[in-house]
């Protein structure tokens, strides 16, 4: 009886413990939500706004964040990117290409769902797997890097929110 107590006490800790996988498909969903909800935060008259004629546009911070989203994902995870649309890829490449909200909201969720996909997808080979063609990174580190990449962005996209008078949504984690 002893041993069964004994083997159950020390089972339980591993039963409850979250996987890195289980982590990242969590916080993928929930970095995405917050992100749009920030997002849809800004007046579509105010998708332009540059704080200062060097930054990107609000816009394009969007825009930034879902074309990044799409090739980490897919090279995390080995799925086909989805095509991204010729206005978007031509803001992609083209920073003072502003882009309007209903396209940068859409392209962004369209993004995330993409994410969230790719990463319940992966396998531990994949998240283990060196992948990339100029940066060669795990699947695990492209995957944190552009969360990573996504926070930034959306700090910045915060800021804009705030010079314009607009509270961001409450952080979430």
């Amino acid at each position: 009886m002893k041993t069964i107590l004994l083997t159950l006490a020390l089972a339980i800790p591993a039963f409850s413990q979250t996987s890195i996988k289980d982590a990242l498909v969590k916080h993928w969903k929930v970095t995405g939500d917050f992100t749009i909800a920030v997002a849809k935060l800004m007046p579509a008259d105010q998708y332009g706004f540059r704080p200062v004629p060097v930054e990107l546009s609000f816009g394009q911070l969007m825009v930034q964040i879902g074309g990044a989203n799409l090739n980490a994902c897919s090279l995390a995870s080995g799925m086909t990117r989805p095509a991204i649309p010729t206005k978007l890829s031509e803001a992609l490449k083209d920073e003072k290409i502003d882009m309007d909200k209903d396209t940068a909201v859409k392209f962004l969720s369209d993004s995330f769902d993409f994410c969230n996909q790719a990463v319940a997808s992966m396998t531990p080979e994949k998240f283990a797997a060196v992948v990339g063609t100029t940066r060669k990174m795990t699947g695990f580190e492209w995957l944190w890097s552009y969360f990573t990449h996504t926070a930034h962005h959306r700090g910045q996209a915060e800021v804009y929110l705030r010079v314009k008078g607009i509270k961001p949504p409450d952080y979430v984690f």
